[in-house]
């Protein structure tokens, strides 16, 4: 859940010219509940270089996405900069992606993830 929520910051954060789906649910007494419109469908990976595949996927159809990777684990987060700066990504783990896109997109890159339950 740590990694997902500092994925969707990232993420949404990335893009600002992008519509990212948030929206205001509000109440009746007018109480802000901002949230996304989108689903968020949690998918698992087998390991790491399944998502580091998926990463490169997106990456080549240009889709917006936020990665975590165990680099971002260590310490403080100047001491997780840090780490990431000096780790060639081909020795980073990656323990998550998050993405937003065409379902049709999506649906491509990760049809070999099983569902998340």
């Amino acid at each position: 859940m740590n990694a997902l929520a500092h994925m969707t910051v990232g993420l949404t954060n990335s893009y600002p010219d992008q519509d990212m789906g948030v929206i205001n649910y509000k109440d009746k007494d007018g109480g802000a509940h901002m949230a996304s419109k989108f689903p968020y469908i949690i998918l698992r990976a087998d390991n790491s270089n399944k998502i580091r595949t998926l990463r490169n996927g997106l990456i080549e159809k240009r889709i917006p996405f936020a990665s975590f990777t165990s680099a971002m684990t260590v310490g403080s987060w100047e001491e997780q900069v840090a780490a990431s700066e000096s780790t060639p990504e081909a020795e980073l783990e990656y323990y998550g992606i998050c993405m937003l896109g065409e379902r049709s997109d999506l649906d491509e890159l990760t049809k070999k993830f099983s569902l998340w339950i």
